[in-house]
């Protein structure tokens, strides 16, 4: 009998990309490297021995900032990512890894933040005592928004989520929150960074706006 060859007949995917309006429910707490603190890494991994300069609150304040290339402020699309990634064990029917491969949030510039809306006054500065590796507590000077929001926009693949599902584990994220101190921070019991969809905040871009 000769054998039979099979032919896969298969379609390229085009990802969907939503934009999707969401509100800050709790104020959320930013934690940049700052450059000097990366220096000071680099340092520290090259075997240099640096004098430990005293604690600046301020310049720590200014650093531990996200800045777009405008000087607005933004958070890690990465960060949005990973609360929809974990958002996943709260449905049957999609694993996290699914989530992890099937969606992606898009951000602005080098750093791929996404910008920061809603808020009507300055970051204030928090006064943190942590406890770093060592099991030493320190100071930590952070900036914190009470009130925010963001426009995110979300890329998907339609064969394994529909837009409504996409919704869904958006607003889903937002329990789990972003940020410091937010619900799902390792040892953490904060209730910070967490989020909700916005009513009619939704749009599905076209290929033009997604490149603009």
């Amino acid at each position: 009998m000769a054998a039979t060859s099979v032919v896969a007949d298969l379609t390229k995917i085009v990802p969907t990309v939503v934009q999707i309006e969401v509100e800050g429910i709790t104020p959320l707490i930013c934690n940049n490297f700052s450059e000097k603190i990366k220096g000071q890494i680099r340092e520290a991994q090259a075997g240099k021995k640096a004098a430990k300069a005293p604690k600046d609150p301020a310049a720590l304040f200014e650093g531990a900032k996200y800045l777009l290339p405008d000087g607005t402020y933004g958070f890690p699309a990465a960060g949005f990512k990973g609360a929809c990634v974990s958002a996943g064990r709260f449905f049957n029917g999609i694993t996290m890894t699914a989530l992890r491969q099937g969606i992606f949030v898009h951000g602005e510039g080098p750093d791929q933040l996404v910008r920061l809306t809603g808020f009507t006054d300055e970051p204030i500065m928090r006064e943190d005592a942590v406890r770093n590796a060592t099991g030493v507590v320190d100071l930590r000077y952070r900036p914190m928004f009470e009130n925010w929001g963001a426009t995110i926009k979300v890329e998907f693949i339609p064969s394994i989520l529909s837009l409504d599902s996409v919704i869904s584990i958006v607003d889903a994220a937002g329990i789990g929150g972003i940020g410091e101190w937010r619900p799902t921070a390792p040892k953490s019991n904060g209730d910070y960074g967490r989020f909700q969809t916005v009513d009619g905040g939704v749009k599905v871009l076209t290929e033009e706006e997604v490149k603009a």
